[in-house]
Formats: structure tokens, sequence, C-alpha cells
């Protein structure tokens, strides 16, 4: 991307949106943001004085027309979302409303403004859902078949961005990215949730005992850092209209993760299995394929497991002792 673009990230404090932001000030673009006020903006506080970050819900279409006036950003990157799976069980309706209704205000303010920025909008590997084994990996043709209320409401972003597209012709990419982890992820994903655990035990803030889910369950697990930069390379030079997967195309078990994690952990742990982690519906396995997104960049993921295992559990060492 062309240095001095005014980009515009929502969901900017964020797991991803945070380090998107770190990825395009380091390219030097000018970078600005919404987040919700009751977020927080704890992973941004550190670039919070080269950012222009605006507290506010998209769900407000006024004060989103407002901001993007100001604002009037050469590339969107709409990152703002309810993206964890349990929260949506607990609260199908509102996952519904409020990533669906933030994005539809986001669109809108941009036709009403007259603007035509680029604009990436971030689907899910969750949109395939149920995945036959013949169908592995999984190009971006595969059918849909969600199977939990986080998936619904990011297969219609997925689609309602597709609709821009072709009734209003906004210049939208899609990106399906697949599961990625790394420092500042929170709580209530599973690499996370595995390494807090391990750290507060370390730090005798808790017992060290660590409960477990489903461990049998294969991920394409790739580092945020690597996914921040195929967004960023996904706006500059991927075909609007178009959706993309991102992934690291290697399938790991759960149980791997946990194995990697116990490895780098300077205690020993007992690991128990807590029926309450268990989903009310798991894919055994999902793996991508990225050839598509590969032949149109060239991205490729650059870290491997081991590495962002071992930033994760680093982060959440300094985070339980801060």
């Amino acid at each position: 991307m062309s240095s001095k673009r005014r980009t515009f990230i929502t969901g900017i404090a964020g797991f991803a949106g945070s380090h998107l932001a770190e990825y395009l000030l380091a390219g030097g673009y000018e970078v600005s943001g919404v987040t919700l006020p009751a977020g927080g903006t704890y992973n941004i506080d550190h670039i919070k004085g080269r950012i222009r970050l605006y507290l506010g819900d998209l769900e407000d279409t006024n004060w989103a027309r407002n901001v993007l006036s100001e604002v009037r950003p050469d590339y969107v990157f709409h990152l703002a979302a309810q993206a964890a799976v349990p929260a949506a069980w607990a609260a199908p309706g509102q996952t519904l409303v409020n990533n669906i209704l933030s994005e539809l205000n986001l669109f809108e303010s941009i036709l009403a403004l007259e603007m035509t920025p680029r604009i990436l909008t971030i689907g899910s590997a969750d949109e395939y859902g149920l995945v036959k084994p013949q169908e592995l990996p999984i190009r971006e043709d595969n059918p849909l078949r969600p199977t939990n209320p986080y998936a619904v409401s990011k297969i219609a972003q997925d689609y309602l961005a597709y609709q821009y597209f072709l009734s209003h012709n906004l210049p939208i990419v899609r990106l399906r990215p697949f599961n990625h982890i790394g420092p500042r992820q929170g709580p209530g994903f599973v690499v996370a949730d595995f390494a807090k655990q391990i750290a507060e035990a370390e730090a005798g803030k808790a017992p060290p005992v660590l409960r477990v889910g489903n461990l049998t369950a294969r991920r394409d697990f790739s580092d945020v850092r690597d996914i921040v930069r195929g967004y960023a390379l996904a706006l500059e030079q991927g075909e609007p209209g178009e959706v993309y997967n991102l992934g690291s195309e290697q399938a790991h078990s759960i149980q791997q993760v946990l194995d990697i994690l116990l490895s780098l952990s300077t205690i020993s742990v007992t690991v128990e299995p807590d029926p309450a982690r268990m989903r009310p519906s798991d894919t055994p396995e999902i793996v991508s394929d990225c050839s598509k997104f590969r032949a149109r960049t060239g991205w490729h993921t650059t870290f491997t497991l081991e590495a962002s295992l071992h930033d994760v559990l680093d982060y959440w060492r300094w985070r339980v002792t801060t």
C-alpha cells in the first residue's frame, strides 16, 4: 500500500484491529479508527498518540456518518464484530443485530457521503461450518453450512457486502480468515484461554489445573501478525466483489496446541476436561485452501505455530502480573 493513505479501522482496539493499526503505522499510513466506549482501549494505549480514535457505536447511524465525514478514508477495514462463538450462543440475537447492523450503517454512511473508499469486510472460516472430509482443504466455493449463530452473522455480513458491491458498485473485498492467534487475544478463544490459565498457575494466582474442552478438533491456526498483513494486501490488491480465504493451509489438533503450551510452561500442570467448555456442535477438522489469495497477492504465513504460542504465553505472563 502506498504511504499517506487515510486508513480507517472499525474495531481498532480489538485483537486484530490493534495489530492492524500497528502494521499500518509502521508503513507510514494515517490511521483512524472506532471502538466501543465500554470496550476499553487497553490494546492500543501504546499507540493512542499516533492515531485518531473515535469512541462510539456503529449501530448509531448519525454518529457513524459524522465520523466518516470527518475522516474521509481512502481505505476502510471493517473488523468490528462480536466474534466469540460462546458469546454468540449465549446471546444470538444480540450477535446478529450487532454484526449486521454495524456493517449496514457503515455502507449506508459511505453511500450517503458519496465516497468510494476501498473497503475490506472480514468474514470467518466459521461460515463453512459443517465441512465434509472430502471437501478438505476448503475452497471459497465450498457450501456454507453454519453451525452456530456467530457463523450465521458472518454469512450475513459476507453477503451484505457482496450485495452492496453488486447494487451500488462499492469496491468491497471480502475475506474469510481462519483461526488466528497471538498476543492480545482475549479469553473465550481456546489458545488465549489455555495460555491465561497456565500463566495464572505459574504466577501462583490459580491452582496448577488447566480445564479444557474438546481436544480432538483440528484447526487452521495463523499468527495475527500474518493475518493483518494479509488484510492490507487484500485491500490493495484484491479484486472487488471477490472473496478470499486466509489461513496457514495446515491443520493442528487442539491437543497439539495444548502440548506445545504445556512444554513451554515452567511448572507441571494437570489437565482436566470441563463439560462447560464443550460446544453444542463442533466440526472435526478445518483447513484452508488459500491458493486463490496467494495467486493474487503472493501472501503466505511466516510465523510457526510454536513461535506464535510462545508469544501468546509470554503475553499472558505479562498480563497476569501487571
